[in-house]
């Protein structure tokens, strides 16, 4: 489905990657781990059409992305959903949601849909006048991501859900993904919590200073002295 073949990308005159190649098939729910600093939110933005590449091919399912606006990738099947969130605070839940939902045009549609990410997400649907402002962290990524969800997406590039979580409340948003995941959708996930990671992907690559160092089976990785040594402190 997504292929990056030798991708280059830059800040200006830093390069941040390095000819990075890696590919999610349709189902598969890929991780993308290393360290801070390291690339995975540039590799993001990149698929995203949000940073143009200075060299290699982003192709999603056969066509060419190189050149493709970050408003016409999210109407090609992508849906980005990043660290920032990027919810409307003064809006509730179900405003946020139909926000997500602008690129569909039937509203039978958007409601289904909605019906669907209700049916995943509960406790939105108990909160949905509620003011996505007022809710709490781990409440706001999963709305962040079941607003990702409103556009009916083939693919999820999900940056960093974990990040300024309590343990209990990653645990939560990690189910949530893999209970996406078990409905079709294909996930591209950038993380820092290795371990937990590597528990809930099919597979991943590692990325260190802009290049791809490692990849294989999730549960391979798990078991590399690499892996164990950098990033599981064993």
């Amino acid at each position: 489905m997504l292929q990056l073949n030798n991708l280059d990308a830059s800040y200006g005159f830093l390069q941040i990657l390095w000819g990075v190649s890696l590919h999610v098939d349709e189902g598969e729910f890929v991780g993308l781990i290393g360290p801070n600093g390291a690339g995975k939110t540039t590799t993001l933005r990149t698929i995203a059409g949000l940073l143009k590449p200075t060299g290699g091919e982003i192709v999603f399912k056969g066509q060419s992305m190189n050149d493709v606006p970050a408003y016409q990738t999210t109407r090609m099947g992508i849906s980005y959903i990043s660290e920032d969130l990027n919810l409307f605070p003064d809006m509730s839940v179900r405003e946020n949601l139909l926000m997500g939902a602008y690129t569909v045009r039937e509203r039978e549609k958007q409601l289904e849909t909605l019906a669907f990410v209700y049916d995943l997400f509960p406790r939105l649907e108990e909160r949905e006048e509620q003011l996505a402002g007022t809710m709490s962290g781990g409440e706001r990524k999963m709305l962040a991501i079941a607003r990702g969800m409103m556009s009916n997406p083939e693919l999820l590039l999900v940056d960093e859900p974990s990040l300024g979580l309590a343990p209990h409340l990653v645990s939560d948003v990690f189910q949530s993904l893999q209970a996406l995941q078990e409905t079709g959708v294909t996930i591209l996930l950038v993380e820092q919590r290795v371990n937990a990671t590597l528990e809930i992907t099919d597979r991943a690559y590692v990325l260190e200073q802009g290049k791809i160092v490692m990849e294989g089976p999730s549960a391979e990785l798990l078991t590399n002295n690499h892996i164990k040594e950098a990033y599981l402190g064993i």
